[in-house]
């Protein structure tokens, strides 16, 4: 008789990928979400169901691509970072849509120039339904000049027939969209379908094109060669989530034939990295109209951040920068910090996430504080800036009076530097929205910055929420916006046992002596 001990076996539970009813669900989720009243959506407006839920599906996708990504590069794996991956995303996503707000239909009172398919819901398009769809266009003398094939995949045959239709229009066309437009194709279908469509607009005379969202690669990007390469005139060029690698990039920039009148150049998540960032650099340095540049969540480090930096000395008419979610570091910080130098006409600056540290920020403060004097909008969020910096910070923002909007959030300014933030928005009329949510702020820090925007009659909404506030310091901050509680931002997720949260005697005491270092700024005290 056998004795020996067995081991049972070891069940393996694999958590990716989700089930088609669970990916169901999460959109159901998020179109209640994106659709419930909110404080965000007093400020900027609430969704309709029928667009919150084609946001919501457009968000699952991108959010299920981003994290299968992940999954595939970590093939041992049970998924269960792929699931906090896909969560992560969609979270960011949709506060992305809720922020953006309800897009109004485009309008046209001279006629109709806009011939849009993106409405309705996402799905395959077959050659019957493209007949259907795009009789508009085929009408004799019609008055279209913009197209947006966006939200409904094409295969091969339902392609054949609408660039017949296109071929009879292109000469018209000033504008075309084909953002996600060969979703859920087999690789080899979907390249055939961009080859024909760039064939048939080859040689129209676009002033805008917009190619996102279709995980175009290098493959991508050549098969739409003949178009790209017939470009002498664009002003605004999208290639976002594309899947624009270093050969992508380098693809873009040998096709392109003519960049000095493009304004607005946008390259947002894509697996770009170093080499690809300087393939793209180079193409910058030749767009001397650029007005609008983004180039954020696209694996950047230091290296390509620089390169960058360095290009955008070329662009003297820039606006608007946005380089969120590298990996810049202190060296891409500094090198940022030569260039806004000549970078006068900026009025957005967004560079979260880039892990400049105190080096980085205080580069950026001092370049700051002598150009960009008609900065409006700036995002700092993610960059463990500390109070170390953070005075040459307050004396960079306490320079820029047409500032509507800060965010600082996800950072260290602790009660001191949040007390120096305070004094420095002092004198800022035209602030409407500050946020330093996450910076292990407590009660006297949360109290100064409160008192300060409730002065500013235009001020909007208050974020300081995930802080280390005690209970007291939060009903005191809510007490305070009692007249005006919608623009205060939720305090649900304050930890008044943070790990620099002292004891309440403590708590006073510093309180006092953080207040001393106001100046001016009085802080009246309500009474218990």
């Amino acid at each position: 008789m056998d004795h020996s001990v067995k081991t049972p076996p070891v069940l393996s539970v694999k958590m990716w990928p989700p089930s088609k009813s669970t990916r169901l669900m999460l959109v159901d989720r998020m179109t209640k979400n994106i659709t419930t009243p909110s404080i965000f959506s007093r400020k900027y407006g609430l969704l309709s169901v029928q667009e919150a839920e084609q946001d919501a599906k457009r968000i699952e996708d991108l959010a299920f691509a981003t994290a299968n990504k992940h999954f595939q590069n970590e093939p041992d794996a049970d998924g269960t970072s792929a699931v906090h991956v896909y969560a992560k995303e969609s979270s960011k996503l949709m506060l992305e849509v809720i922020k953006r707000g309800p897009q109004e239909a485009e309008v046209n009172t001279t006629g109709d120039t806009l011939f849009d398919l993106s409405g309705g819901r996402r799905a395959f398009i077959d050659v019957e339904e493209a007949r259907e769809l795009l009789m508009p266009l085929a009408e004799p003398n019609n008055s279209y000049t913009k197209i947006r094939f966006s939200n409904r995949s094409f295969g091969s045959e339902a392609a054949k027939f609408a660039v017949s239709v296109l071929s009879s229009i292109k000469d018209q066309l000033t504008e075309v969209d084909l953002s996600d437009f060969v979703a859920g194709r087999p690789e080899a279908e979907a390249l055939e379908v961009m080859t024909m469509f760039s064939s048939a607009l080859e040689g129209c005379k676009l002033r805008s094109l917009n190619l996102s969202d279709n995980a175009l690669g290098e493959k991508g990007i050549r098969a739409f060669g003949s178009l790209i390469k017939s470009q002498h005139d664009l002003e605004e060029l999208y290639l976002m989530n594309d899947g624009i690698s270093e050969d992508a990039a380098r693809a873009v920039r040998e096709l392109l034939p003519s960049t000095d009148k493009i304004r607005i150049l946008q390259f947002h998540n894509n697996m770009t990295g170093d080499e690809g960032a300087i393939a793209i650099a180079e193409i910058v340095k030749q767009c001397p109209a650029l007005e609008d540049f983004r180039c954020s969540s696209t694996r950047i480090g230091s290296e390509g951040g620089v390169a960058l930096a360095e290009a955008l000395e070329y662009c003297s008419h820039l606006k608007k920068l946005d380089l969120r979610d590298n990996m810049f570091g202190v060296e891409g910080g500094v090198a940022l910090a030569k260039t806004l130098s000549v970078l006068t006409e900026l009025t957005e600056i967004y560079m979260s996430y880039l892990n400049l540290e105190d080096e980085g920020a205080e580069a950026l403060s001092e370049a700051l504080i002598k150009s960009v004097p008609s900065l409006e909008v700036i995002e700092l969020a993610g960059n463990d800036i500390t109070v170390k910096s953070t005075e040459k910070l307050a004396e960079c923002i306490a320079s820029k009076q047409s500032l509507l909007k800060m965010n600082l959030s996800e950072n260290e300014l602790k009660d001191e530097g949040t007390i120096l933030i305070a004094k420095a928005v002092e004198g800022l009329e035209k602030l409407v929205e500050v946020d330093l949510s996450t910076n292990m702020m407590r009660r006297a820090g949360a109290r100064a910055l409160a008192q300060t925007v409730l002065k500013k009659h235009s001020f909007k909404l208050l974020n300081i929420n995930g802080n280390f506030i005690s209970e007291e310091g939060v009903d005191e901050v809510n007490d305070m916006f009692k007249d005006s509680p919608d623009k205060l931002g939720p305090l649900d997720d304050n930890d008044p046992e943070g790990e620099d949260f002292d004891d309440e005697e403590e708590e006073g005491e510093e309180d006092s002596e953080l207040e001393a270092k106001l100046g001016g700024l009085k802080i009246k005290q309500e009474e218990e």
